[in-house]
């Protein structure tokens, strides 16, 4: 079992850049994915930016695409995901998951989940 603790999430206004973390516990073994997911009041929570834990390699939504990067430490369990130019629109509570690789931003292929961190982007 994997506890998954966010942090770095914050207040900002638009055009600002903020870096969120996501630190694993437990049984971290093994090839997966992580990923990022937003979820704004009344809506569907919705892929941001995942990564395959062994390979590195990373995928975005198109709209992080070019502004968001996805990275992770393997030493130290810890997931990232550098923010820049934030928008108004990515305003949203900011969740790390953990499940397989199927579909890297589909909801339904994780099944770990931590606390989400909010972030608030004013214009």
């Amino acid at each position: 079992q994997v506890q998954l603790v966010e942090s770095g999430g914050g207040s900002v206004q638009a055009g600002e850049s903020l870096t969120l973390s996501c630190v694993a516990s437990g049984y971290t073994e093994g090839d997966y994915c992580m990923g990022w997911f937003r979820q704004a009041p009344g809506k569907e929570r919705e892929g941001v930016a995942a990564i395959r834990a062994r390979s590195g390699s990373p995928f975005y939504d198109d709209s992080a695409k070019g502004r968001f990067t996805v990275s992770r430490d393997n030493s130290k369990n810890t997931l990232y995901l550098q923010m820049n130019t934030l928008r108004p629109e990515d305003t949203g509570m900011y969740y790390c998951a953990r499940g397989s690789c199927t579909k890297m931003l589909d909801v339904r292929e994780y099944n770990n989940w931590g606390q989400g961190t909010q972030v608030t982007v004013s214009s």
